[in-house]
């Protein structure tokens, strides 16, 4: 079977010259004899590739030495708790901007450990929106200030800041890292879930400040204080070996691809191509209205009736075009578009979308 656009959240497609380079050293990795998922993680070969991993995302996304990037398990989900158990230090307390279904599960953790208090919110407009925020309600004291950057479900980006002063400022990244550009140094801790642009499910990426690392909360596991991976790095348990060394694969190829600015580029192109099919259609409709806070990952939209987006969705999956069903809790439809879907799907699905609302015009 020829292979199809897959317009899935994650995991989400990878790109085809690193399924193929896998593919050719799947068997036996650079004259070892056996495949990476085989291999010690406390061989040589497997920590170079680690560490050439970590060297290749410290030059596309430009980590200065004062941060550790660490290679995790257990998803953003995971971080939920992790973040405030290590930065919870003094006042037990932190910020948080309510965007969407992933900001509200990272705040219901983060109330286990200390005070949470949500500076802002736009869940009385269903999240279509990045809320506005009054800084004067920022907490001076808080330990953190945290944000998530691209929401999903919803299909909104946070690309304006926050000013946090000394708070450092937390992103759940896991959804845009590498999409879009953001300046490391204006963050104490980015983390990212790895299945939308980085690689393969089971490995979490935590760039963290060094400073914020070592003053976990009494309670932390061993397994959650981020100053155990770092003094072990990311070697203190056996990692998600496999899952590290395709993710290091697709730093190479973000890199040869021109690095995270020109896939930025390619990236807005591909999203106002799509968005501008919506907005001048009488079928389809975005939840999003405003450009100024439109994801250029993950793309949501509707049709006016069920019927009609499971005949939507059964004809593109006909042709090529699959998982673009929306999310179970908003339904419609979502098209998610990462680094590694090409410009061609999305002009597959573009020319797709004009001709069935042609045959099905309202």
């Amino acid at each position: 079977m020829a292979r199809v656009f897959n317009f899935s959240a994650g995991p989400a497609m990878l790109p085809e010259p690193v399924l193929k380079k896998a593919a050719e050293e799947m068997l036996d990795y650079k004259g070892s004899g056996m495949s990476v998922m085989e291999m010690s993680h406390r061989s040589k070969q497997f920590e170079e590739i680690i560490q050439s991993a970590e060297m290749t995302l410290r030059e596309i996304m430009n980590i200065p030495d004062t941060y550790y990037v660490l290679f995790l398990q257990g998803g953003a989900s995971l971080q939920f708790a992790m973040v405030p158990l290590n930065l919870f230090r003094k006042s037990k307390k932190a910020d948080y901007i309510n965007t969407g279904s992933w900001a509200k599960k990272a705040i219901s953790e983060a109330k286990k450990y200390g005070t949470v208090n949500v500076v802002a919110s736009s869940e009385d407009k269903n999240f279509a929106e990045i809320p506005k925020w009054d800084e004067s309600k920022f907490s001076q004291d808080a330990d953190y200030f945290h944000i998530t950057t691209n929401n999903t479900i919803e299909g909104t980006t946070i690309r304006e800041l926050p000013s946090t002063g000394e708070v450092p400022l937390v992103a759940d990244m896991s959804s845009n890292i590498l999409g879009e550009e953001y300046k490391v140094t204006k963050f104490g801790l980015i983390y990212a879930g790895a299945q939308k642009n980085i690689g393969p499910a089971g490995v979490t990426v935590v760039i963290v400040k060094k400073d914020l690392v070592g003053n976990a909360l009494p309670i932390t596991p061993t397994m959650l204080d981020y100053k155990i991976h770092a003094e072990n790095t990311s070697l203190y348990n056996t990692p998600p070996c496999y899952a590290i060394y395709i993710s290091k694969l697709v730093f190479e190829w973000v890199k040869a691809e021109g690095g995270v600015k020109a896939i930025a580029e390619r990236n807005k192109a591909k999203a106002e191509m799509l968005y501008k099919t919506i907005d001048e259609s009488k079928l389809y409709k975005a939840p999003v209205t405003n450009p100024k806070f439109r994801s250029f990952m993950n793309i949501p939209f509707t049709l006016p009736t069920d019927e009609l987006t499971d005949q939507f969705l059964n004809e593109a999956k006909k042709i090529g075009l699959v998982t673009l069903k929306g999310h179970r809790s908003v339904g419609g439809c979502r098209a998610s578009i990462y680094n590694a879907m090409p410009p061609e799907g999305v002009k597959k699905l573009v020319q797709f979308m004009q001709d069935f609302e042609l045959k099905n015009k309202v």
